[in-house]
């Protein structure tokens, strides 16, 4: 399985690439500087490739059977370039990954991307556009799998979550843990399935077969 990661240098790809890797997946990073390259295939990339969300990304995601979205704009960023990256950026990917013959696209989104309104003012523009990004993938045709962790963070994986269609409140967890997630999401090939996800007391693998 060819698998492209957007976004492979942020904390959630580069903990991704080698879960893949470790499961005979070839992995392409794509990352908008080439400087990134040697440590991103130390961690077991097979391929780098140097594309920006913003632009044509074709190139890169010739030959991929799946796309994993982990890029973001950040948390110190205004709301013109959310929208820019975790919204356009998406949305453009998801198309040229159809466009380009990817048969799945898995989403990392957020909890509140389907209720934006319920989040904190400050974070709504956030919650808006990864909900607009969600919208569009459900409508694309794609095989996909929207994840919507809550709040991430730098503990250490308890290898444990509460998965939910939808979790009322909102929660935290690990960023190590979504990453595992992700991973054992590519492994059961899941399809056409959305979740929130935050730490809990279910095995990771138990809770997604419970969807």
């Amino acid at each position: 399985m060819n698998v492209l990661i957007a976004g492979a240098n942020g904390k959630i790809g580069r903990r991704l690439i080698p879960h893949l890797a470790a499961d005979n997946i070839h992995v392409t990073a794509m990352v908008r500087d080439a400087a990134q390259a040697q440590s991103l295939k130390e961690l077991g990339a097979a391929d780098v490739v140097v594309a920006d969300l913003e632009g044509d990304c074709r190139d890169a995601l010739k030959g991929q059977h799946a796309v994993i979205f982990t890029a973001g704009s950040g948390p110190h960023t205004g709301p013109d370039k959310t929208i820019d990256v975790d919204q356009n950026g998406a949305i453009s990917l998801v198309d040229q990954a159809k466009e380009q013959g990817a048969s799945r696209f898995i989403m990392v989104s957020s909890m509140r991307a389907d209720d934006p309104d319920s989040g904190p003012e400050k974070m709504r523009h956030y919650f808006e556009a990864k909900g607009n990004a969600d919208n569009h993938l459900r409508s694309s045709g794609l095989d996909y799998v929207i994840v919507r962790p809550g709040r991430l963070t730098e503990e250490p994986p308890l290898g444990h979550i509460r998965l939910e269609k939808k979790i009322k409140g909102f929660g935290e967890i690990s960023r190590e843990d979504v990453t595992k997630v992700l991973a054992e999401v590519t492994r059961m090939e899941t399809r056409n399935q959305e979740f929130d996800v935050i730490s809990g007391d279910t095995p990771i693998r138990d809770a997604l077969q419970s969807l």
